[in-house]
């Protein structure tokens, strides 16, 4: 199974990508520590965080819900959206159609 969509990938990737920024601790994802994290330039962080979008993305097709960091990310096909939960308080959604 996959992620279904009918938006452009490209599009998809960077709104996911934008909501995944949001989760301060995202970069867990990738076992890494805060102080390499904080080490990195600004560029560089948006990069890995495009690298992760991509990655939960066809992640998603396997398993519809991804914790990422304290954040929880969800595939919600017969929506046909991708909720990202930033935190208990702000949810983003990724319309994929």
């Amino acid at each position: 199974m996959g992620v279904k969509h009918a938006r452009e990938y490209s599009d998809i990737l960077s709104d996911l990508t934008e909501a995944l920024v949001s989760i301060e601790d995202g970069y867990l994802f990738f076992e890494m520590e805060t102080e390499d994290w904080e080490q990195l330039e600004q560029p560089q962080r948006l990069e890995l965080m495009e690298a992760l979008a991509d990655d939960v993305f066809y992640a998603l097709g396997e398993d519809p819900v991804l914790h990422v960091g304290g954040g929880i990310v969800t595939y919600r096909p017969k929506h046909h959206i991708i909720e990202v939960s930033v935190d208990q308080k702000e949810s983003r959604i990724i319309r994929l159609i």
